[in-house]
């Protein structure tokens, strides 16, 4: 990343999915990623890293990633971003899907301040980051990139040796796929990426060795 860009993981729920504390380590201005839950947990890392939180972006409205943003958006006063409206039909029933795996009762319903779309760009503290609609894991799923720091945040599109499940509603293989291709291989080969769960990598890396894309 760029000298003055950083990010946090901090790993949240049963899921170990990866909430991301992206922002500037100037300033100390950024963004989370991704609150799925354990917001005490990520109150907690904003608070040790004085980082001054500006708005919580979703790349999709599974429960491991969107679960604890109102439970965010209410404690810190900011407001939800993203992912693309075609995910409505998940956010609007987390409280459902934290029934059926049985998660405590902190999961609520999400309703974004804004939907993205492909081609938008977001920003904090001077870092802006283009929008790409990657559906396939999920109708709406977004992914955020930085040109200048040569660094995306695909969520759960793809993984370091794996791409996202298409087993869930609203999840098509074939879909998928032809965002990786499409959109992130596009990119480059440098470009280097955090994901929703695991360790992250390289664009280039996953194009030549990824099993379910060579």
């Amino acid at each position: 990343m760029a000298a003055t860009l950083n990010a946090l993981i901090i790993p949240v729920t049963p899921f170990q999915q990866n909430c991301t504390v992206m922002f500037d380590t100037e300033t100390k201005h950024g963004v989370v990623v991704d609150p799925g839950g354990d917001i005490d947990h990520i109150r907690e890392a904003l608070e040790k890293n004085d980082i001054i939180f500006e708005a919580i972006w979703l790349t999709h409205g599974h429960i491991d990633h969107a679960g604890g943003a109102m439970e965010l958006k209410e404690a810190l006063g900011v407001e939800i971003i993203g992912p693309h409206k075609a995910d409505k039909m998940l956010l609007d029933k987390l409280e459902d899907q934290a029934k059926m795996f049985g998660l405590p009762g902190t999961v609520r319903n999400v309703t974004p301040d804004r939907w993205l779309e492909e081609g938008e760009t977001l920003s904090f503290a001077g870092h802006e980051f283009e929008v790409l609609h990657c559906p396939g894991h999920a109708p709406g799923h977004v992914v955020f990139f930085n040109r200048e720091a040569s660094f995306a945040h695909v969520g759960d599109v793809l993984f370091r040796g794996s791409i996202g499940r298409t087993d869930l509603p609203g999840g098509d293989h074939t879909t998928l796929i032809a965002s990786i291709r499409n959109k992130l291989f596009p990119l480059g080969d440098d470009i280097g990426f955090i994901c929703g769960h695991g360790p992250g990598g390289r664009i280039g890396e996953e194009r030549r060795t990824n099993p379910f894309l060579t």
